[in-house]
């Protein structure tokens, strides 16, 4: 399941959430874009890992005491045991900010087990000590109750919602200052390679700009002049 080329791996961490997007709905897919959250500590991105997933139901006040932490098969602390090195966890909170997904503790032992990053519909615990981990943590908002108080953890890497975008155990996750954005597993070796172009052709673009030059058939490429210094701009800077 976990098949990551790592060429691809650092080929997406050198682009941005807004061109991946455009590459995918390129290809019909509009609702990859995981809505409302936000970056903890921006400095700790990009974030690229292929999904691991953690659902969260409701909780019924009579299943769900604080004792339950303690019995080691705990879905919410198995997840994290399991979590591959180089992925993502992802949770379904059902875009229920208002206790937490998980906190410190749990999202530093995914940091020291080296996976790639933590992304909830919901919101995090212990957010000023998040912040200073150099590990992507992305969620809603900071919430400090603790998840039993509204969630039940109920299946592990399983098809998922957040918010509003469906992930599927091993689809690619990637990051940035931005947001997040869910690339279709099968898809993700020739969005890296599109996207790695997109990012040439803007940063001409933008250079471009930045001296005067108006974007009427420049962005979007339209007229010959444009490509022709395209090639030229690529050749100068060897990308």
């Amino acid at each position: 399941m976990f098949n990551l080329k790592p060429d691809t791996r650092e080929k997406l961490k050198k682009v941005a959430t807004p061109t991946l997007m455009t590459a995918l709905y390129k290809r019909g897919l509009r609702q990859q874009w995981i809505q409302d959250v936000h970056c903890i500590n921006p400095a700790a991105v990009p974030m690229v890992g292929e999904a691991f997933t953690l659902r969260y139901m409701p909780a019924r006040e009579d299943l769900n005491p604080i004792e339950v932490f303690r019995d080691p098969k705990h879905p919410q602390r198995v997840a994290v045991e399991q979590c591959p090195p180089g992925a993502v966890m992802v949770i379904d909170s059902r875009k229920n900010p208002r206790a937490a997904s998980a906190g410190s503790i749990l999202i530093t032992r995914l940091m020291v087990k080296g996976c790639a990053g933590i992304v909830t519909d919901g919101g995090f615990r212990d957010t000023p000590e998040l912040a200073k981990l150099d590990f992507a943590s992305y969620h809603n908002r900071p919430a400090a109750p603790t998840n039993l108080t509204l969630h039940q953890a109920i299946e592990i890497n399983g098809p998922i919602g957040c918010g509003d975008a469906p992930v599927f155990p091993g689809d690619v996750i990637m990051g940035d200052a931005e947001g997040v954005v869910v690339i279709p597993a099968h898809l993700a070796d020739e969005v890296a390679n599109e996207c790695t172009e997109m990012t040439a052709f803007e940063d001409f673009v933008t250079e471009q700009v930045l001296k005067g030059r108006g974007i009427i058939g420049l962005y979007p490429g339209t007229e010959p002049q444009t490509m022709a210094d395209f090639a030229a701009w690529r050749r100068e800077k060897e990308r």
